[in-house]
């Protein structure tokens, strides 16, 4: 023995990053031309007012799923990385059971808040009373069929291309049911059913799939030994907080300025910024796919590799993102309102002015795709926490202050202002991290 460690390969960590992602895009472009269709669909056979009921039962439900949620496929990833490196089933095993039972009991807490929010507060909403317990029982379908433990299996053990046919459940399910809800008349119920139905049979999938591919690691003679497992993943407990708290703030600017649109003016108006909010949030979600694709191999580099290699692919894939953030902002302004009547018809060309400012808040998040990955990975998840709630913060003083303007589209630029500061927040925090990165000669 020489006593010297044998050193890392180098890993060719942008490459794999490219693998994965082109993974999850070739399900994800077909699941977006799915959705193109049936959105279509949706706000033409709907009718504006309709479209609005709709768009704000979707959005509520989607805020008591990151209410609700952990986020467990980001502690899976950030901590199952060391042990899947190490081969130790049993501690990855446990680390899946604690996610599982986090999942399960953030479920049950969430249809409980789903009742107070329906039943309680369904009214400041303006929904009609036909729909409160259509909404009821869609937020609860949703809450339970996005535990994300079994999306996190795949990603940590780099299964990418399992992920893609099973996302893609959901998109060809609900063009289908669009098509025979066309045909047989529409109804806000109709597509709320059709909407929970394959989100359900998906997440079913999912959990089967997960079990397969960690048939060692998923075993119930793992389930317990808590104490045990917070050993073995040290700061676990702090990660967890975080990364919820973060989703949670993130689902307030996601989703909040749909509800403020529907309390402070009309289900009309929800229905037009839903349209304009649907067409920037897929920027958004290809934005958290490429966060996807980042994380597992931000994960893996952060251990493995030196601080040099690690920040120049933390800065390629910064510089990718920006690039695409442009060109997406590009093509909003020149190009929106011709997309907004071709999908929706003339009666949302009001939309395009709302698309301006809310493709900014894309194009924004899209630029900083890469920072929360980097700060995960490195242990510096309290950072993107913090950078969460300024954005939160200033997004509820510009949507009180731009409010009484009396247009959804002041709603849109305080999304875009909300944004920008968070932008600025993550790529100053990502600065003094690789800086210090560089200094110490390894990740913090």
């Amino acid at each position: 023995m020489d006593g010297q460690s044998t050193p890392v390969p180098a890993r060719n960590g942008l490459l794999n990053i490219v693998r994965n992602l082109a993974w999850i895009l070739g399900g994800k472009t077909f699941g977006a031309i799915c959705s193109l269709v049936y959105l279509a669909v949706l706000a033409r056979s709907l009718g504006l007012r309709d479209f609005g009921h709709f768009s704000l039962l979707f959005g509520t439900a989607q805020a008591l799923v990151a209410i609700a949620g952990f986020q467990t496929w980001q502690t899976l990833v950030r901590f199952g990385a060391r042990h899947r490196l190490d081969g130790d089933e049993a501690a990855f095993g446990r680390l899946i059971w604690f996610c599982t039972f986090a999942d399960v009991g953030g479920a049950i807490t969430g249809c409980a808040i789903a009742a107070l929010v329906y039943y309680g507060f369904g009214s400041l909403l303006e929904l009609n009373p036909q729909y409160i317990d259509v909404g009821f029982l869609f937020a609860c379908a949703l809450i339970w069929a996005r535990l994300t433990t079994p999306s996190g299996i795949v990603r940590v053990l780099d299964r990418f291309d399992v992920g893609t046919y099973v996302e893609a459940i959901v998109p060809t399910g609900r063009l289908i049911a669009s098509g025979i809800i066309l045909a047989t008349g529409p109804s806000v119920a109709k597509f709320v059913f059709a909407w929970a139905l394959f989100d359900l049979i998906a997440a079913g999938v999912y959990w089967i799939m997960a079990r397969r591919l960690a048939r060692d690691s998923f075993q119930l003679r793992h389930a317990g030994g808590w104490r045990k497992m917070l050993r073995e993943n040290p700061g676990i407990k702090g990660f967890f907080g975080v990364t919820y708290g973060a989703t949670t703030l993130d689902a307030v600017v996601k989703q909040g300025p749909l509800l403020a649109v529907g309390y402070f003016f009309s289900t009309s108006s929800a229905g037009l910024y839903r349209l304009a909010d649907q067409l920037a949030q897929g920027v958004k979600q290809f934005a958290v796919l490429v966060a996807r694709a980042v994380l597992p191999e931000f994960a893996v580099s952060s251990i493995a590799d030196e601080a040099t290699r690690f920040a120049g692919l933390v800065r390629s894939v910064t510089r990718i993102a920006a690039l695409a953030g442009i060109v997406v902002l590009l093509i909003a302004v020149l190009f929106g309102e011709e997309v907004l009547v071709l999908i929706g018809g003339d009666d949302y060309a009001r939309a395009a002015i709302v698309l301006i400012p809310l493709a900014f808040a894309a194009a924004f998040e899209l630029a900083s795709v890469s920072y929360e990955p980097l700060l995960y990975s490195t242990g510096n998840a309290g950072r993107a926490l913090q950078m969460r709630a300024a954005a939160v913060v200033t997004l509820v003083i510009a949507v009180l202050a731009l409010h009484s303007d009396g247009s959804p589209v002041q709603i849109g630029w305080a999304v875009a202002l909300a944004m920008g500061v968070f932008y600025l927040g993550m790529s100053l925090s990502a600065w003094i991290i690789l800086r210090r990165m560089r200094h110490q000669g390894g990740p913090s």
